[in-house]
């Protein structure tokens, strides 16, 4: 029986503008939001403006509002779930207008804006997708 790490993980939709959301490419095989472990003594929220700076390059987005969390398992080597580690994502919502991404992570080598649409058809993993759909539904409905 495999024994099951639980992980509380942070991050956020990052919108600007033009009607565009940034998502991130990890490990050169997986797109997904800027996202990434809570440390100790770190609050969500700055766990994901930190993930979101090392994964996409962009500093002080303007905090919009938290959307809320979801479970998922991490992507396998695989492409499938990898039962040994779930995770729990929260995820806020930024504003940023800055053009130029360039991630400082080296497991995520690549971030790009893209329409929301393009976005939600690249997302690797099932329960990101259906939380980016309900969330950007969401957000276009406020605006």
């Amino acid at each position: 029986m495999i024994k099951t790490e639980k992980v509380i993980c942070a991050g956020g939709i990052i919108i600007n503008n033009n009607g565009k959301v940034v998502v991130v490419n990890q490990n050169h095989d997986s797109w997904s939001l800027p996202k990434g472990h809570v440390d100790d003594g770190e609050t969500f929220l700055d766990a994901a403006l930190r993930e979101i700076y090392e994964e996409t390059g962009i500093k002080n987005p303007k905090f919009i509002k938290p959307l809320g969390s979801y479970g998922r398992y991490r992507i396998g080597l695989d492409g499938n779930d990898d039962l040994s580690h779930y995770k729990t994502i929260h995820i806020f919502l930024f504003e940023s207008n800055q053009v130029k991404l360039k991630p400082v992570d080296e497991n995520n080598p690549e971030a790009k804006w893209l329409k929301y649409a393009e976005a939600e058809k690249i997302l690797t993993h099932p329960n990101d997708k259906k939380f980016f759909k309900k969330s950007i539904k969401s957000i276009i409905n406020e605006k």
